[in-house]
């Protein structure tokens, strides 16, 4: 990036769930383009799309573009942005609605993503459950995780059918015709 000593880096707020619609992509390459070096970085921890290399002059008329629709997000020693995974709007083992918790925090926290007003930077990760898609655990400060709180349903005759061969394994997508319960699971099992 040409005369460094302007290089600016500014980050927009992903939508929840990380959930991008081609004309939005095209629309914030453009004001990129436009006011910036036109290189990002789409695959942060945050989720946030990091917009790399602006001059000075350059980041009011990018923060007047951004504002049709977008947030800039927080960086340095600052609360971050919130980030969640695809929850129940992707994932059928989400506990509990990931996207809406991410947005009513992000809202509630807004003041504190532009305005530093903690001494460190401070993460927020939704996880649906406890797969932990969006690594809640290994990369924030506050992890919020859905656990399954209800009896465990299983449905006897289908695990008795998929034992028997009746169902297929790996829902037909392996050339396995039967399960093999000691090769499967009991041998599997680190307990």
């Amino acid at each position: 990036f040409p005369g460094l000593e302007h290089f600016h880096t500014m980050r927009v707020n992903q939508p929840s769930g990380w959930y991008y619609t081609s004309t939005a992509l095209r629309e914030l390459c453009d004001i990129w383009d436009k006011h910036g070096s036109g290189i990002l970085n789409v695959h942060g921890a945050t989720g946030d799309m990091v917009f790399l290399g602006t001059r000075t002059e350059e980041l009011e008329p990018c923060f007047e573009a951004l504002t049709a629709g977008w947030d800039i997000g927080g960086s340095g020693s600052a609360m971050r942005s919130p980030s969640c995974c695809l929850g129940m709007s992707r994932c059928e083992w989400a506990c509990y609605d990931t996207m809406e918790a991410c947005y009513q925090l992000t809202q509630e926290f807004q003041f504190d993503l532009h305005r530093p007003s903690f001494p460190y930077k401070y993460k927020l990760k939704f996880s649906g459950c406890p797969n932990d898609c969006v690594a809640a655990v290994a990369r924030s400060d506050m992890s919020m995780i859905g656990v399954w709180k209800d009896d465990i349903r299983i449905d006897q005759s289908a695990v008795a059918a998929y034992a028997g061969g009746e169902l297929k394994p790996r829902g037909g997508g392996a050339n396995v015709d039967k399960i093999d319960i000691k090769a499967d699971v009991t041998d599997l099992c680190p307990t």
